[in-house]
C-alpha cells in the first residue's frame, strides 16, 4: 500500500498530465482576452488549433519513442519527414495517382528507417552517430531531387488531409488512430514486449532468446514510417513540399518523448504519455505565439524542458532508490 502511495508512482502515472495542466492554466491566465472577455488561449477554436499544431510532433514522437525505448535515439526523423513529403509531392506532380504517391512516400520512409537500423547493426556504432550522419544524407538527398525548390500544386484529394471531419482536424484523427494501433502493439504483442525488454537490459534480452538486431531494425523502420506519416501531414498542411521541411524538429520530438516520461536509459515509457508530451510542445508553441513571443525563444524553452525533465526523472528515481535501500 505504501508503494502505491509513493510519489514516484504518482509521478509516473500523472506527472506528464500535471505538467500540461500547469502550462494550460498559466497560459490561460496570461492570455489576452477576446471581445467576450474570455481568454483567447482557452477558446474552442484555439484548443483545436493546439491539437492541429501538435500532430506533426506527435507522429514524429511516435517513432522517436521506440528509438529511445531501446536506449537509442533517431536524429534523422525531421530529415526523413522532409524527404518522404518531397517524394510524395514529386510523384503527384509527375501524374502518379494520389493514393499511390502517398503509399510510395510512406514506403520510402520505412525503407530509410530500415537503412538506419541496418547501418546500426552492421557498424555497431551508437545510433546517435549513425542517425546524425544519415540526417545529413537524407536532407542532402531531398535538396538534390528537388533542386532546392519547393514543390506545390497538389490535388484537392491530398489537400483534404489537412482539412476537418465533423469539426475535428483530420491530422489529429490520423494521429489518434495511429496511437491506438501503437498502444496495442506495445502492450499486446510479443514484439512490443520484447522492445521493452531490450531497452531494460540488452544483454539479458539476448540471453533470453530475443533477436536484438531484428528488433533494432524493427524499431528504426517504425521510426522512419512514422516520420513519413508526419511528412505527409506536414506537406498537406503547408500546401507545398519544402526542401528544408522538418529541419530541427528532432529537438521538439525528443522533448515530446522525454517530457512524456520516456526514459533516456531505455525500457520505460508509454505511447499515451508521448501524446501528452507532444501536446505540451504544441501548447507552448501556440501560447508563445498568442503572447507575441519571438519564435526563437521556443528553442530555449524546449532545451530547458529536456534538461529539466531528464534531471527530474533521475532525481525522483534516486530518491525512490534511497527509500527502498
Amino acid at each position: 500500500m505504501k508503494d502505491k502511495l509513493d510519489f514516484k508512482n504518482y509521478w509516473d502515472k500523472f506527472g506528464t498530465f500535471g505538467i500540461l495542466l500547469v502550462i494550460v492554466i498559466g497560459l490561460t491566465i496570461v492570455s489576452p482576452r477576446n471581445r467576450m472577455n474570455w481568454p483567447i488561449f482557452f477558446t474552442l477554436d484555439n484548443i483545436l488549433q493546439v491539437g492541429l499544431q501538435s500532430t506533426v510532433f506527435m507522429l514524429l514522437a511516435y517513432g522517436e519513442f521506440f528509438a529511445i525505448l531501446i536506449a537509442g535515439i533517431d536524429l534523422s526523423v525531421g530529415a526523413v519527414a522532409g524527404l518522404s513529403g518531397m517524394i510524395m509531392a514529386m510523384l503527384m506532380m509527375a501524374g502518379v495517382p494520389t493514393p499511390i504517391a502517398i503509399a510510395l512516400g510512406l514506403l520510402a520512409g520505412l525503407a530509410v528507417g530500415a537503412l538506419n537500423g541496418t547501418l546500426i547493426n552492421l557498424t555497431e556504432l551508437h545510433p546517435f552517430v549513425v542517425t546524425l550522419g544519415t540526417q545529413a544524407i537524407f536532407r542532402g538527398t531531398t535538396l538534390i531531387i528537388s533542386n532546392g525548390r519547393p514543390v506545390f500544386g497538389f490535388s484537392q484529394g491530398f489537400q483534404r488531409i489537412a482539412g476537418y471531419f465533423m469539426g475535428i482536424p483530420i491530422p489529429l484523427i490520423i494521429a489518434g488512430i495511429i496511437a491506438l494501433i501503437l498502444y496495442f502493439f506495445t502492450t499486446k504483442t510479443i514484439v512490443g514486449r520484447n522492445i521493452y525488454a531490450l531497452g531494460g537490459n540488452r544483454h539479458s534480452a539476448w540471453y533470453s532468446g530475443i533477436n536484438v538486431k531484428l528488433h533494432v531494425l524493427i524499431v528504426h523502420s517504425l521510426s522512419g514510417l512514422m516520420a513519413a506519416c508526419a511528412g505527409m501531414v506536414m506537406t498537406a498542411r503547408i500546401g507545398a513540399a519544402e526542401p528544408m521541411a522538418g529541419n530541427g524538429f528532432e529537438t521538439f520530438t525528443i522533448a515530446a518523448c522525454i517530457i512524456g516520461g520516456t526514459s533516456f536509459f531505455g525500457g520505460k515509457g508509454k505511447i499515451l504519455n508521448v501524446i501528452i508530451g507532444a501536446l505540451i510542445i504544441g501548447t507552448i508553441s501556440n501560447g508563445l505565439n498568442i503572447l507575441n513571443v519571438p519564435s526563437f525563444w521556443q528553442q530555449v524553452v524546449m532545451g530547458s524542458l529536456i534538461i529539466g525533465s531528464v534531471s527530474l526523472d533521475k532525481l525522483i528515481g534516486r530518491s525512490a532508490d534511497r527509500k527502498t535501500a
